[in-house]
């Protein structure tokens, strides 16, 4: 069997929805589960419509259910027809029913617990999955659509839910009955804690609920259908010559989506790794693209492609009393660990810490509790840009050219992983753009030698 998924910009109006329909219709004899992502921007406009009702803004908050309900219905009428369109349109009038009812006592209330929050985000998938179970339906397939909060247990960390993996393999064995012929679809992102309390996996959870079942299931593989034909040498908004990986491994996925690569979710390839199941990302537009492998076995070495993202942070601790001294550096990371703050970059002297963190937190209680053991400097506005591959520092011209390709950059920090799968450099902010251009023309230009773009699929690949 086969799980295929499809993110928000594959399901975004009717026309799309048809497409994945189609490609749902090649595999039937593969026993296909799909799983799905909510329309286009649904889940931002949830956000918004949360944000309004706890302002107590209910006529803008209605004004955005309005628009929602118009986007599905319309796919809805273009989609199904009959009984099939009248049993659909019923279930869309529920849902937004509900989805009424829970805004409304958000207005009362004026406040959006996380709690309230991931049901209320949760009604986006199960609104996309209504319309496209009816779409497959009305094409004749033997279509079953399942609640992913049956069967998908996590913890009760609402907005980021954790899986209880050993929970959710067992369920998704009992409840997911797969079958070669028919055609189930489920909810990526939205999961239920073990009280039947609505969760949602963090933004981009789709991907990783696909290989979450995948991984139960034990699939043969697991497509990540997007808008792109694979893992790019560089994000294709930035360079318009990026190029598709054809075949890269776990690893070098995993530090891909880590560090700032949109095609997959970080934690997608970890239910993967432990079953050791192919996952190929795929372009809906293009279907007959190969896509990018990602599996255990990779012939490729070298430069694999680059990834960035903004809106880091650096933190260090300078104090001589690190001078010789054991345990000090397990302190200072048992302040962030206290903090739940996760740290992507590390790097030390005798003397000093430095370290990166992601997003704008509230830095102002880690900062206090590290000054017990130094002083403490934060540095904003940077950006870490990271170049993935393998074998990287095998070969000593390869980080030579690194920094002639970025001798008019400014870089702040450096990270060679121990894994050398990944050297990654912090800049400002506002030349990661800049860095990655620079980098790109030096490793995957016509005139570089592109490892990448060169690379063969795995001989067992299809």
């Amino acid at each position: 069997m086969i799980v295929i998924k499809f993110g928000g910009s594959s399901v975004r109006d009717a026309h799309w929805i048809g497409q994945v329909v189609d490609i749902a219709s090649d595999r039937l004899a593969q026993a296909p589960v799909l799983v799905s992502s909510a329309m286009g921007k649904t889940t931002d406009r949830l956000l918004g419509i949360a944000a309004s009702a706890a302002a107590g803004d209910r006529a803008h908050a209605e004004n955005e259910i309005s628009g929602l309900e118009l986007l599905h219905t319309e796919a809805a009428e273009q989609l199904a027809s009959g009984r099939e369109h009248e049993r659909v349109a019923a279930r869309l009038e529920t849902l937004f029913g509900e989805l009424r009812s829970l805004v409304n006592g958000l207005v009362l209330i004026k406040e959006c617990t996380p709690r309230t929050q991931d049901a209320i985000l949760a009604f986006g998938e199960l609104l996309s999955t209504t319309v496209i179970a009816a779409a497959a339906r009305e094409r004749g397939i033997d279509c079953r659509l399942l609640d992913s909060r049956d069967f998908i247990r996590t913890d009760e960390n609402f907005t980021a839910a954790v899986p209880d993996f050993a929970a959710t393999d067992d369920l998704v064995r009992r409840l997911v009955p797969a079958e070669s012929g028919k055609l189930l679809v489920v909810q990526g992102f939205i999961a239920a804690t073990e009280k039947g309390v609505t969760t949602t996996l963090g933004r981009g959870g789709s991907d990783w609920s696909a290989t979450i079942i995948g991984g139960a299931l034990g699939a043969d593989e697991v497509q990540i259908w997007t808008d792109v034909d694979g893992i790019m040498t560089a994000d294709p908004r930035i360079i318009d010559g990026a190029m598709t990986v054809p075949a890269i491994s776990y690893e070098e996925a995993a530090e891909l989506a880590y560090f700032g690569a949109k095609v997959v979710h970080p934690s997608t390839i970890q239910p993967a790794i432990r079953r050791r199941i192919p996952v190929w990302v795929k372009n809906t537009g293009n279907p007959v693209s190969p896509g990018t492998r990602i599996s255990e076995l990779s012939d490729r070495k070298g430069l694999a492609a680059l990834a960035s993202k903004k809106g880091i942070t650096i933190i260090t601790v300078a104090s001589s009393r690190m001078l010789h001294a054991h345990g000090f550096m397990s302190r200072i990371f048992s302040v962030f660990a206290e903090h739940r703050i996760s740290v992507d970059l590390v790097t030390t002297s005798e003397v000093t810490i430095s370290t990166t963190v992601e997003g704008r937190l509230d830095l102002g209680p880690v900062i206090q509790d590290l000054e017990q053991y130094g002083s403490v400097s934060v540095e904003s506005g940077k950006a870490i840009v990271s170049l993935v591959g393998r074998s990287l520092w095998r070969t000593g011209s390869f980080t030579a050219r690194v920094f002639s390709a970025l001798s008019s950059i400014s870089v702040r920090m450096i990270s060679l992983g121990s894994s050398d799968i990944n050297l990654s450099l912090v800049v400002n902010e506002g030349d990661a753009d800049l860095a990655v251009r620079a980098l790109h023309d030096e490793f995957f230009s016509a005139s570089a030698s592109v490892a990448a773009a060169s690379a063969l699929p795995p001989k067992d690949a299809t």
